[in-house]
C-alpha cells in the first residue's frame, strides 16, 4: 500500500514508533451502505485497511470524499494498534483512565455538597422547635 500523500508527519513517525509497515496494510475501496440514499451505494468511496500481522480490519465511511476516508482509515489504524502493542500506555487508555478519576473527584464533591445541604436543613428545622415560655 502507499500511504496517503497528504498524511500528516506525526502520524507517519507513529507509524514507525510502532513499527507498522506500509506493505503489510492492504487497502480496498468499496461501496459504502447506510444513509446517504444512491450516492453512497453507487460510489466506492468507503476504505477497507486490513493489517495483516496484528489482524486488524478498520472500515472508514464517515466522509464523502476517498481521500479523507483513506487518511481517517490510516488514523483508526494506527489508533488500534497502539492499542495492541502499548496496552495501558495508549493515549486512549490514558484518556480514559483520565475521566473516571474525574468522576470519581465529581461524585466526591457532589456527596460533600449533598452532606452540607442536610446538616443546613437540620439547623433550619432546630430553629422551628417551639419555644417554652415560663410565667
Amino acid at each position: 500500500m502507499n500511504l496517503p500523500p497528504d498524511i500528516y508527519p506525526e502520524l507517519l513517525a507513529k507509524a514507525k514508533e510502532l513499527g507498522v509497515n506500509p506493505q503489510d496494510i492492504e487497502e480496498s475501496f468499496v461501496a459504502g451502505g447506510g444513509k446517504g440514499g444512491q450516492k453512497i451505494n453507487k460510489t466506492a468511496s468507503c476504505v477497507l485497511l486490513r493489517y495483516a500481522p496484528k489482524g486488524i480490519i478498520i472500515r472508514c465511511q464517515k466522509h464523502r470524499e476517498q481521500s479523507k476516508n483513506r487518511l481517517s482509515a490510516f488514523k483508526l489504524l494506527l489508533s488500534k494498534v497502539e492499542e495492541q502493542v502499548k496496552g495501558r500506555q495508549s493515549e486512549k487508555a490514558k484518556k480514559i483512565f483520565k475521566l473516571r478519576k474525574q468522576k470519581q473527584k465529581r461524585s466526591k464533591r457532589a456527596k460533600e455538597k449533598m452532606l452540607e445541604g442536610k446538616s443546613r436543613h437540620g439547623e433550619i428545622k432546630q430553629a422551628r422547635k417551639p419555644v417554652q415560655i415560663k410565667f
